[in-house]
Formats: structure tokens, sequence, C-alpha cells
């Protein structure tokens, strides 16, 4: 399976939204994608916390590695202090990763927020 980082465009990862994003990253997950970046989040609360971790049990329950990159402060913050921060930490620096192409098109961003 060749390894899809897609950035996401997706500014708030929160109560309000943790449904749609949840939907996206499992559609994204069943298509294949295994790496998701992280870095255009801009704030993120219990529920951004739960969504990551749905989603890495999902990729497991599949026999799938996937891996969060980029993960804002904030998310990172609630994390270690649920003790869950070894399950959503990124891999290490690898030629293999993937960087998201800057000129790809944002819709095409299965965690983008609408």
């Amino acid at each position: 399976m060749t390894e899809t980082t897609y950035q996401s465009a997706l500014e708030l990862l929160t109560f309000s939204t943790a449904r749609g994003a949840l939907e996206r990253g499992m559609a994204a997950l069943r298509a294949g994608q295994t790496v998701f970046d992280l870095r255009s989040v801009k704030l993120s609360d219990s529920s951004g916390v739960a969504v990551l971790l749905a989603m890495q049990r999902h990729a497991r329950a599949a026999g799938v590695t996937v891996s969060f990159i980029h993960l804002p402060v904030s998310l990172q913050s609630l994390a270690t202090l649920y003790g869950v921060d070894a399950l959503l930490a990124p891999p290490p620096a690898s030629s293999s990763t993937l960087s998201a192409d800057p000129s790809a098109d944002p819709s095409a961003d299965p965690l983008q927020h609408h």
C-alpha cells in the first residue's frame, strides 16, 4: 500500500467539529490514507483527542499503521494529560514519509472543514 499524506485544512478539532472530522478521517482510512498532517489545526479539545484515538483503533483493527504528524500543542498537551500521547506520537523521521503536496487541491483533503 502506498503511504499517502494530506495536510488537514481543519482549523478546529473540537466538540463542534468532531463528528464531521471523524467521518472524513474514517473515510480516508478506508480509502488507504495512512498519514494525517494536522499542521493547520489551531485549537483542539478532548473531542479532538477522541477522534484521533478512534481513527487509531479503527486502523489497528484493520491491521494498518496510521500516523498523525504536526500535532498542535493543544492536542499534544491534552494527550499527555490523559496519558495517551504515545498512541498519537508521530513516527520517527523517515525518508519514506511523504510531505503534503503544497499544490494539491485542499478540497480533496478528507479532514478539511467546510
